[in-house]
């Protein structure tokens, strides 16, 4: 039977598959780490109490990074090229989502509206990052390989999440709440047509490297088109609702390290 835990027990039982998925999440994680800090660095002057839970978050990127490649490495693997179409993070950032590296190279502050986008744009990257991490701990919180980091990241990965809805519930009531909900309903539907198109090519090059049948590539392919038909018409809102979460604060400390991984 077709399912996300045998899909995933089957993607990670052979090393080819294994290295490009730890390869592909490990380049996402090392590319928000360095938007983070860039971002972390350009924050204006008004809103400096904030830059260091921007700094927290990229280097909680940063780590996650770090574990996907000493995963590889456990199994004398090294990091490969990641394929057309299935970099999430590039393809993002050409289609608008996030502050654009021009900007974030360049040394001059950011304005308080880019700060609403970053945290906007990142409430919906965050969600579904989250709801990733929700799936594989479901079925891989205790596997003996990956368990270990699959908890942490996805502990790490509910905290983004919480301070995205926070910072913008307090944007939203110092008067930025109609640009808020604008900006979330956007990215969410341009984010839920890249992360099919990422999907489909992620899963086409994995169909290779396990030799799947056509039938069965075709069925995980409509399974991925029928996905995104339904957060197309209702399942985005769910990336835009903004409610006080239960872990306050979540990234007002020290980024965690990450011993036995890093």
């Amino acid at each position: 039977m077709l399912s996300a835990r045998s899909l995933f027990q089957e993607i990670i039982d052979n090393d080819e598959s294994f290295r490009l998925f730890c390869s592909i999440a490990a380049s996402g994680e090392t590319q928000g780490g360095w938007e983070n800090g860039r971002i972390a660095a350009l924050v204006p002057e008004t809103e400096r109490a904030l830059a260091p839970k921007i700094t927290r978050h990229g280097a909680d990127e940063d780590k996650h990074g770090r574990i996907f490649i000493a995963l590889m490495r456990k199994r004398g693997l090294t990091p490969v090229e990641i394929p057309p179409g299935a970099d999430y993070t590039l393809l993002l950032e050409k289609s608008g989502i996030g502050l654009a590296h021009d900007k974030l190279k360049r040394d001059e502050p950011l304005t308080v509206q880019d700060i609403v986008t970053y945290l906007s744009h990142s409430r919906v990257t965050e969600q579904r990052a989250a709801d990733q991490m929700v799936m594989l701990r479901k079925y891989f919180g205790d596997h003996p390989e990956i368990g270990k980091a699959v908890r942490m990241i996805s502990d790490d990965e509910d905290n983004h999440l919480a301070y995205c809805h926070e910072e913008l519930l307090r944007y939203a009531r110092a008067g930025h709440g109609r640009v808020i909900q604008q900006t979330l309903r956007d990215c969410a539907i341009a984010e839920s047509g890249i992360y099919r198109d990422v999907s489909l090519a992620v899963m086409d090059h994995m169909g290779r490297i396990l030799g799947w049948p056509r039938p069965k590539a075709a069925l995980l392919a409509a399974g991925i088109r029928a996905m995104y038909a339904y957060e197309r018409v209702a399942g985005w809102r769910r990336m835009v609702v903004l409610k006080m979460p239960e872990r306050r604060d979540a990234l007002g400390g020290p980024a965690t390290a990450a011993p036995g991984f890093a």
